[in-house]
């Protein structure tokens, strides 16, 4: 019996003409996809674990000439179209993802050695949507190294479904075009200020700065104050909203080119290590109006595409380590890895790292196809 993950990949069409298709490309994927699940971090350890696990590939792969070589699976995922195995991760992602509420984080994340300087090409950048109740990734585009993330974000969100979700951007993501195609498609934003948005991001400041210096007189606003402690330190983070509603239009200008904007946002942390103190205010254009408590728990969900992604492709996956870097190996292997990390999270019976998931079923034949068949479990 195939194992559920493989319905998803049956539709993808195979770059390479009929006469070299020796080996099945759904066979393919099914070795690639159970080698990185296991440990593999290359196409030469991908060929070392199809041949140690060959007998157990053979109960339900068709390979009728064996285990493909280490360079056929360089060849084959250099000339795959990244949309379409990126097509059978969303699918499979909109099949896994909860219908709770949802807080959606979008940030990039460079593949460090990705870039070939014989043929003059930087690294990789990978825009992600992180689903950050669900802790699965959603969706995932690669970065052309001519463009950047601004020009992209607006392509991944078209991918994705965001009715009544909340959608997290930083900084550079955080433009007038992209708030109002996020509520064209039936989400909430927040978005960070910076530098970029200079004039907006003064304004905000100020007045947030002159409210906070006379106690917020005649300004209607809500407060919230949270304090974690932990690994040494302990953090404060105070968090300010007003509604624009409550200012008798004195921000019309602002809302009139930024869709959507009900509400300001500031957020101060104040972080104690030993005898070192540290204190950043940070200012958020939104959509929300639930107040103080649902801007912060917003704003604090983004850390979980750095945290719970991003950190665990690099521990867990060695991804920044990577040296795979030929046509559209990159960003396929990434995704790879992404739908590895999605199957190992929907995997619930052990309860330890995604590390010791990934060397359990390296060890166990038996845990391993019940992480590939996870997916039916929903």
């Amino acid at each position: 019996m195939l194992p559920a993950i493989l319905a998803y990949f049956e539709d993808l069409t195979d770059p390479r003409v009929n006469r070299t298709r020796l080996h099945p490309l759904l066979s393919l994927l099914g070795i690639a996809l159970c080698a990185v699940l296991c440990g593999a971090d290359s196409w030469v350890e991908i060929e070392e674990y199809g041949k140690a696990k060959q007998d157990w590939l053979t109960k339900w792969l068709h390979l009728p000439h064996g285990i493909p070589s280490h360079d056929t699976f360089a060849r084959v995922f250099a000339r795959l179209e990244p949309e379409s195995l990126g097509g059978c991760l969303l699918t499979l992602n909109r099949q896994l993802a909860t219908k709770i509420e949802k807080l959606i984080a979008i940030d990039g994340k460079y593949l460090r050695h990705s870039f070939d300087t014989a043929a003059d090409q930087g690294p990789l950048v990978m825009l992600n949507a992180w689903a950050s109740c669900q802790r699965l990734v959603l969706a995932s585009i690669a970065v052309d190294t001519k463009s950047n993330e601004i020009k992209a974000i607006p392509e991944l969100l078209a991918l994705l479904d965001i009715t009544g979700c909340t959608v997290t951007i930083d900084a550079m993501g955080t433009q007038k075009a992209v708030a109002a195609q996020i509520v064209e498609q039936g989400g909430d934003y927040v978005l960070a200020l910076k530098g970029n948005q200079e004039s907006i991001h003064t304004d905000v400041r100020l007045f947030f700065e002159h409210a906070r210096a006379h106690r917020f007189e005649g300004v209607p606003y809500d407060s919230v104050v949270l304090t974690d402690f932990g690994h040494g330190r302990i953090e404060t983070r105070r968090c300010f909203t007003v509604n624009l509603s409550d200012l008798q239009g004195r921000w019309a200008d602002v809302q009139a080119v930024w869709r959507g904007l009900c509400s300001l946002i500031c957020i101060e942390s104040t972080r104690v290590v030993g005898e070192h103190t540290s204190t950043e205010v940070r200012y958020y254009l939104s959509t929300l109006t639930g107040g103080a408590s649902q801007a912060l728990r917003s704003v604090r969900s983004h850390w979980g595409v750095e945290n719970s992604l991003h950190y665990v492709l690099d521990i867990a996956f060695n991804e920044d380590a990577c040296r795979i870097r030929k046509d559209h190996a990159p960003v396929n292997f990434a995704l790879l890895r992404q739908v590895a990390l999605n199957l190992l999270r929907q995997e619930k019976t052990q309860k330890n790292g995604i590390a010791v998931k990934r060397s359990k079923a390296g060890w166990d034949d038996a845990y391993l196809f019940k992480v590939l068949d996870s997916c039916s479990q929903i």
